[in-house]
């Protein structure tokens, strides 16, 4: 501030003769300052143990003015120190990711899952149940995330999304934490203007009013994040009294959008590579793809992660996870697709006729494709809070249509009516069954409408045995 003023008083003979002898403390204070930073720079230079967000909240910030400093009298020497942090927490970042990454690689090849049909072996293996320990990994508050050193017991095993979410929560936390302490130290300090008052009528030259950190409002739309510190205000710099004057005179919209893209860029020089490395391990999730419901799982929690990365403001990072989310949701559908395929194909087989054959239905594989049906839906209900969820529901429903029919088509072949209506029935009871004892709550509009269905079905069927009944 002093420095600034001096420039501001250049006329004044006193200012003017102060100059050399501030010009040349400033240039020792900058070459000091310069080492002090660097130097800083070690812990996570030389050991991965070292913890990242101890060194940024119990070092780096508390040095903050000292950077600020340089970002006002020495430009070029903070540029060099933003520089070689960068560098520094950008090997450090990739290491350990690159490491934790091929940790998980190993965990997954133990445990892999084919992406088989609804139709797939029915009949023949025992039949599933909802998982309900496995559906608790589609939000970010459960089941504790895989750790490196588990790795080094071999019968540890995961299932794929488990290992999903421990990724993705661990690249949340780090990358919104460096996001904060990027947007803390290195935003820029805009200082007020000498000698200029503020007026309520004329705030031409004041400085732009920006969110602070510290602030209630701030505060009510970012959660905490790994790490707890509180940053300072972002602050433009200024060089001199004429820059002061540039600043106060721009838009103080198009400042915060430079600012802020400013910002963003350091944080991507940092976290690209890790990005790349959570790219790999995801697309290998993805293909071939898992069976649909821990697919759904994944996806669930690629939207707890999203929306819990909006409240902690990290915009880059959200770019980043909306990607994967729309990456997700069509590997998804043609999964869907599949499972539909597969059954209006083993359904077409039950009403196989001598010019069209196909695979023949039995009472077992109906009804383990029946409390297949039920797993799915179940599942699919406990992963979906709204009704209004067309891609799911839509899938469900065709699903369902499928399923009718096969229901339909394998107990045509029984001749006597009393015994094909009660075949239906006991099919129609099993579903009811399965569908009630699911662990979303019954008031579930999907849930509601399901049961109604099958209901209906089913008193169908009793009405036609007791028709048939009578009339022998």
């Amino acid at each position: 501030m002093k420095l600034i003023a001096l420039k501001a008083r250049a006329r004044v003979k006193a200012a003017r003769d102060m100059i050399d002898v501030a010009e040349g403390l400033r240039i020792v204070a900058a070459t000091k300052l310069r080492g002090f930073f660097l130097n800083m720079l070690q812990p996570i230079r030389t050991s991965m143990t070292t913890n990242m967000q101890v060194v940024q909240t119990s070092i780096w910030l508390k040095y903050r003015s000292l950077y600020a400093f340089l970002q006002r009298h020495a430009p070029t020497v903070a540029s060099e120190v933003q520089r070689a942090y960068v560098g520094a927490a950008r090997t450090y970042f990739e290491t350990g990711f690159r490491r934790y990454i091929r940790s998980l690689g190993w965990v997954k090849a133990r445990m892999v899952e084919k992406p088989d049909t609804i139709v797939t072996g029915a009949g023949e293996t025992t039949e599933p149940s909802t998982n309900v320990e496995r559906l608790s990994y589609a939000r970010i508050d459960g089941p504790g995330v895989t750790l490196a050193y588990m790795v080094d017991d071999k019968t540890y095993k995961e299932p794929i999304e488990a290992l999903f979410r421990s990724l993705m929560l661990v690249l949340m936390d780090n990358a919104t934490a460096e996001y904060t302490f990027i947007t803390s130290f290195f935003a820029t300090e805009q200082l007020p203007l000498p000698h200029r008052k503020e007026t309520s009528g004329n705030s031409l030259l004041s400085p732009p009013s920006l969110l602070s950190p510290t602030s209630a409002d701030f505060d009510d739309i970012r959660s905490n994040p790994a790490s707890d510190y509180a940053p300072s205000s972002p602050r433009r710099r200024l060089s001199s009294f004429n820059s002061a004057v540039n600043m106060a005179l721009a838009s103080p919209e198009t400042t915060l959008k430079e600012e802020q893209s400013t910002l963003n860029g350091i944080w991507k020089q940092v976290m690209d590579p890790v990005l790349e490395y959570c790219k790999t391990f995801i697309n290998s999730a993805l293909d071939p793809a898992p069976p649909v419901i821990p697919l759904l799982t994944m996806i669930r929690l690629i939207e707890d992660v999203m929306a819990e990365v909006q409240k902690r403001n990290c915009s880059p990072m959200e770019s980043y996870i909306f990607t994967i989310r729309l990456q997700m949701w069509p590997v998804f559908q043609k999964a869907m697709a599949d499972n539909i395929d597969a059954l209006k194909n083993y359904a077409e087989g039950a009403g196989s006729s001598f010019f069209r054959r196909g695979a023949v239905t039995t009472d077992s594989g109906v009804a383990s494709i029946c409390q297949r049906y039920v797993v799915l839906f179940n599942s699919f209900v406990a992963l979906t809070t709204s009704s209004e969820e067309t891609m799911i529901f839509s899938n469900l429903l065709r699903l369902r249509q499928e399923l009718s029919k096969l229901i339909t088509s394998h107990t045509d072949k029984i001749g006597d009516v009393v015994a094909k209506a009660t075949a239906q029935a006991t099919l129609y009871d099993r579903l009811l069954q399965g569908l009630s004892r699911g662990p979303s709550p019954a008031s579930h509009p999907k849930a509601q409408s399901e049961i109604a269905y099958w209901r209906e079905r089913e008193e169908e069927a009793r009405r036609r045995i007791a028709i048939a009944s009578r009339q022998r």
